[in-house]
């Protein structure tokens, strides 16, 4: 029965989602949102939504480790598997506004993070602070938006007809997609504690694999869908506005209402939380490198998911390859691809020289 309750709970997620992004996405529009901040916001909550209900779920049923292994694996999940398949899908231009404020955003706040979990716990004032973040980066990239983009409302408004009528459906949208998660949430936390008892593998790798999968579906079906559509902002923007509303909405949403805060396993600690932070890194030169992403970064991101899973479940098993794995990857994979990662942002540092240098000579002609 829990079985049955973790597949009908997994489906409702996904319809859930996507009802909300379609009502959300088209209200936005209406309202005047480029189609990146639409990825960033709108597109990004909608899709963070099965995180929300998750991890909040969890921490009233008192299932820390499933609550924060959720939202690191999700994170991880965002960037190396729907960032890599949706490369691999069709390259994807990066806008530049990413680049200078968002990505950054991302690693900076997965730093901080990591500071608030040394001790163990996230407290519930941490919480609260990562929350009000949250609500002020939103507020300001919606400001931005309509700043830049005064004429956008128009377009979208002939585009979607801002009817009455159309504003009800996707109003209603909106509220089935949210009743539809929350339903969900709650069979699925159930059936994956169920899971995860009967096979005797922990909380936290559950949440790190099977529910982050789960709830990162509708990012992994936006973000692929938009890509070959040639959709790139919203397909790169949903990816790092989740990330980003993961770690300060959703993050900070669990840890405000845990009575205790948001407790911290050392295992999370010590490996999954750095991992969350090296990707995040990752994302930087990968993004500056021709301001796009490469079928074969792409490839490179899924490789590694990959082999993050395969990492997660030989430890989870004990298995006797877990340490040839764990070599192998330490000092050969782990390092060739730092390399990589270097010179692709030299590459990128020197290619922002002579767009600098140019004018000047030109100038000096």
């Amino acid at each position: 029965m829990e079985a049955v309750l973790f597949v009908v709970g997994f489906g409702l997620l996904v319809l859930g989602a996507e009802l909300l992004v379609r009502g959300a996405a088209r209200l936005a529009a209406a309202i005047g949102l480029s189609p990146l901040v639409v990825g960033l916001t709108v597109v990004a909550f909608g899709t963070s939504a099965p995180e929300v209900a998750i991890t909040v779920q969890s921490v009233f049923a008192s299932r820390p480790d499933l609550a924060l292994g959720n939202v690191i694996g999700s994170n991880i999940a965002n960037v190396l598997l729907i960032l890599g398949l949706s490369a691999l899908a069709a390259p994807l231009i990066v806008h530049q506004r990413l680049v200078r404020w968002d990505v950054p955003l991302v690693i900076g706040v997965s730093g901080l993070v990591w500071l608030l979990s040394l001790n163990g716990v996230i407290s519930r004032w941490e919480g609260a602070a990562l929350l009000l973040g949250g609500i002020g980066y939103t507020v300001w990239t919606i400001q931005q938006s309509r700043a830049e983009t005064r004429d956008i409302e128009a377009e979208y408004g002939r585009e979607y007809g801002a009817g009455q009528g159309r504003r009800a459906i996707n109003i209603g949208l909106v509220l089935a997609g949210l009743g539809l998660l929350t339903l969900g949430a709650r069979w699925l936390v159930d059936g994956a504690v169920a899971i995860a008892q009967a096979l005797g593998v922990s909380e936290l790798v559950i949440g790190l694999t099977i529910v982050a999968i789960g709830t990162s579906l509708p990012e992994l079906a936006t973000s692929v869908v938009a890509s070959l559509r040639g959709e790139h902002d919203i397909a790169v923007g949903n990816v790092v506005g989740s990330n980003l509303l993961n770690l300060l909405w959703v993050l900070g949403l669990a840890a405000s209402v845990a009575p205790n805060g948001l407790t911290v396993s050392p295992a999370a600690l010590n490996f999954d939380i750095p991992v969350m932070m090296a990707v995040a890194l990752a994302c930087l030169p990968i993004f500056l490198h021709g301001n796009m992403i490469a079928r074969w970064e792409g490839g490179l991101f899924f490789g590694y998911y990959l082999a993050y899973l395969t990492y997660l479940i030989l430890a989870a098993a004990q298995h006797e390859t877990l340490p040839a794995f764990s070599a192998a990857m330490l000092w050969f994979v782990i390092p060739l691809t730092a390399v990589t990662l270097v010179v692709l942002l030299a590459r990128a540092a020197h290619a922002g020289r002579r767009k600098v240098v140019r004018p000047q000579d030109k100038t000096a002609q």
